[in-house]
């Protein structure tokens, strides 16, 4: 799945990416460029602005507009539209800088890469594949920010789904 995201879904962008989707970040780009590119593309057109979202609607572009508040309930969202999976898994990440890749790499390979207190605590870490972007990651304190955010995401998708179904379950 490949998403296209305006210019007011950064921060939800490397959300998708940590996730290992394909998330495509325009942020200067026009509503004319930004459809023609979702559609030239393939590519799911998120969105905030709820013009660009009537024009990617009118065109048949598969859109999505994202007017919840936190990156719990966006991330909720769209894993209910399309049914995204919210574990994460870094060896099926990508880069939340610049979508590439990401790759194990071997401590002695980013001893000059990273601080040494984190070089001396962390023993698993990635690197993008990317080499003009080549940022290191590893598991450090903001990983539970991230586990938490994931779990409440799955927990605000759990109550949708059960929503629906009881909706479901009552129609005559």
């Amino acid at each position: 799945m490949r998403f296209l995201l305006d210019g007011m879904l950064g921060k939800l962008t490397r959300w998708l990416r940590i996730l290992g989707y394909d998330a495509e970040y325009s942020k200067n780009s026009s509503d004319n460029n930004l459809l023609s590119q979702a559609k030239d593309e393939s590519r799911i057109l998120l969105t905030s602005d709820t013009q660009l979202y009537r024009n990617a609607v009118s065109r048949n572009i598969d859109t999505l507009l994202m007017d919840s508040k936190s990156d719990s309930e966006k991330l909720a969202n769209l894993a209910y539209r399309f049914h995204l999976n919210l574990k994460l898994d870094p060896m099926n990440s990508r880069c939340p800088i610049c979508g590439s890749s990401i790759k194990p790499t071997s401590k002695d390979a980013i001893v000059h890469s990273v601080p040494p207190a984190t070089f001396k605590v962390y023993q698993s870490f990635w690197v993008c594949t990317n080499v003009s972007c080549a940022k290191v990651y590893w598991q450090g304190s903001h990983w539970k920010k991230i586990e938490e955010t994931l779990r409440n995401a799955s927990e605000i998708l759990d109550r949708k789904q059960q929503q629906t179904q009881t909706r479901t379950l009552s129609l005559p």
